[in-house]
């Protein structure tokens, strides 16, 4: 089984944000395989089956700097360990409408994966990464993430956002390898981990 989890703040203030673009893959996710997420407390969750791989899918579990304990508690609910853990985030360092697959690794300053590493204790789970680009010279990141995007960066961020689906899909039926050789693209030569010529 897989647990799914989009990183995101609560409440409608937020939604349209940066920050909140890992929910808005989970939601896109639910409408391609049909499932219903459902508010439990401030998480938006609901279960399925694709093919033959049972997953459960859930967003925006609490404030964005302290998801780590609440999805400490969905493993332990759900009876999975790190290594059945997919999430999905935002990242300032990818250029806006760039995926990126990652098997492991640091916060890089994400305060949300630095919250579930210090919670669940290892950073030994998959993260699928979708860029929202820099902010300005001398805006201030925090700013910068908690903004809107633009209709012209929605443009450039849609494709991205359909991409990350396929990517679960391949994550779950064909495994981490499979998927960064896919999806991972690579700006030069050695940049990303577990890319092939293609």
């Amino acid at each position: 089984m897989h647990l799914i989890i989009g990183l995101g703040n609560p409440g409608a203030a937020y939604a349209q944000t940066r920050h909140n673009v890992g929910m808005w893959v989970i939601e896109r996710a639910a409408a391609r395989w049909s499932i219903r997420l459902t508010k439990r407390g401030t998480a938006h969750r609901g279960a399925g089956r694709l093919g033959s791989e049972l997953f459960e899918l859930a967003g925006t579990l609490d404030w964005m700097n302290v998801t780590g304990p609440p999805l400490k508690g969905l493993l332990r609910e759900c009876s999975l360990t790190a290594g059945d853990l997919i999430l999905v985030h935002d990242d300032l360092d990818l250029d806006l409408g760039r995926l990126r697959i990652k098997r492991a690794g640091g916060h890089g300053g994400h305060n949300g994966i630095k919250s579930v590493i210090d919670a669940i204790g290892t950073s030994q789970f998959v993260r699928v990464k979708i860029g929202i680009g820099r902010p300005a010279p001398r805006q201030d990141s925090a700013d910068y993430v908690l903004q809107a995007f633009t209709k012209e960066e929605l443009e450039v961020l849609n494709p991205c956002l359909d991409r990350a689906v396929e990517a679960l899909e391949c994550l779950m039926h064909r495994g981490v390898a499979v998927a960064m050789n896919q999806f991972n693209v690579r700006e030069k030569l050695g940049e990303d981990e577990g890319a092939q010529p293609g």
